[in-house]
């Protein structure tokens, strides 16, 4: 009878792998070398994830579902303006930290390699995903449907923009006064819309 992969062993691989990856181009990633960086065999690596397919896509996922911050954010039952606002900027914050800015490399890569493989879907649909909490978070707060959906549209791209524009130039001021100047613009977008308590 064949051993079934240690449910505890995966996640904590994944994890070593996603730690190996925060310099390296997930495009460039190989058994041989992840086996030598976390001192496991190749086997090993196979036996948890299959293929190198299954191994990337494990990546991705884990990738795509790194800390956002927005699902406390985008919540709503429980949202109100001052949390909304308050919760964005605290998630640009956390976007700042070394670990994440290295992470959202990776999702970026991660994204474009989706595009050439329609078939993987991970980063698209939970962009896709985080993309209608907000439009019902902003529904939530006021917003008729048609408004709330361009308004999450625009956040999320522009909140991404300035991403990527921060993982380019590695300059966090640059990138904090970009948000700041954002968020202010999108305040005073919804204000008209937004439910008089």
């Amino acid at each position: 009878m064949t051993r079934q992969p240690d449910p505890a062993k995966k996640p904590a691989l994944l994890e070593q792998i996603v730690d190996y990856l925060v310099d390296k181009p997930l495009s460039a990633l190989t058994f041989r070398g992840v086996a030598k960086e976390l001192d496991v065999s190749a086997f090993t690596l196979v036996y948890h994830f299959g293929t190198r397919d299954e191994l990337v896509r494990d990546i991705i996922e884990a990738i795509a579902t790194r800390q956002r911050g927005f699902e406390t954010v985008f919540d709503p039952k429980t949202v109100t303006v001052e949390s909304y606002l308050a919760g964005l900027r605290k998630t640009f914050d956390q976007s700042l930290e070394p670990r994440n800015l290295a992470l959202q490399r990776l999702e970026f890569e991660a994204e474009m390699l989706e595009v050439l493989s329609p078939e993987h879907d991970l980063t698209r649909s939970a962009h896709d995903d985080l993309q209608a909490r907000a439009r019902d978070t902003l529904v939530a707060l006021g917003l008729n449907p048609a408004d709330a959906g361009v308004e999450a549209q625009l956040l999320l791209d522009t909140f991404y923009g300035i991403q990527v524009g921060l993982v380019r130039s590695g300059d966090p001021d640059r990138a904090t006064a970009a948000f700041e100047r954002a968020l202010e613009y999108h305040s005073r977008a919804i204000a008209p819309f937004l439910a008089v308590p």
